[in-house]
């Protein structure tokens, strides 16, 4: 049966914008390891799902290295991040260029922080057509009210707020694709109070396997 949601996996890529260490030292609008979490369980079902991925990084090697959250790397070995030096991702050539590569005008968006690198490149890709879903807990602000403010200012200009579960529903709404048990997996250990679920899932699952 086709997926009838707005976001599937054949129709959007995932845009990871510069979620590294340095620059989550510099947020305040959530906790640094929810946001962690939030972020790997995203990539483990972009990966899950073979969404295509796009990772930037903003001078992750200059005079301190401050490379992508290796929650990521560990996830997409073969995909490396690219590194740039203007705080707009999309002003740089190499990026837009591995974007228009996935042949997808639907993008699944976030990044750090969010009034900066994340709201600039979401902003430049509405103006050129992209449809721009920013996962809110996968991103972070230099304060709650600058995060707000950015998410608002992104929802203005024609953006989508939505969260890592919201997204991971849309591309699987169907329990029965062959990646179920990855995804309850993910589900499992990051999904906070939806784990409960998840786990009579996993549980489940395995009992029949057995």
């Amino acid at each position: 049966m086709p997926n009838p949601n707005e976001l599937t996996p054949d129709n959007s890529a995932l845009v990871l914008i510069d979620e590294q260490p340095g620059i989550a030292l510099l947020t305040q609008s959530i906790d640094k390891t929810l946001l962690i979490n939030n972020v790997a369980a995203l990539a483990k079902v972009a990966h899950a799902l073979e969404v295509p991925t796009v990772l930037t990084t903003i001078d992750a090697h200059g005079a301190v290295a401050n490379p992508i959250f290796p929650e990521i790397t560990d996830v997409f070995t073969d995909l490396e991040p690219i590194d740039r030096h203007m705080t707009n991702a999309w002003a740089d050539p190499e990026v837009r260029a591995a974007i228009e590569t996935t042949g997808r005008r639907k993008l699944v968006m976030a990044g750090i922080q969010t009034e900066v690198c994340l709201a600039q490149t979401a902003l430049s890709a509405l103006r050129d057509g992209y449809e721009v879903f920013y996962v809110s807990d996968c991103s972070a602000g230099s304060t709650p009210e600058a995060h707000q403010d950015a998410k608002d200012r992104m929802l203005k200009a024609g953006g989508s707020p939505i969260n890592w579960v919201a997204v991971t529903a849309e591309w699987a709404p169907d329990h029965a694709v062959s990646q179920v048990n990855e995804l309850l997996e993910v589900r499992s250990q990051r999904a906070g109070a939806g784990a409960m679920w998840a786990n009579l899932n996993v549980a489940s699952a395995a009992a029949l396997a057995g």
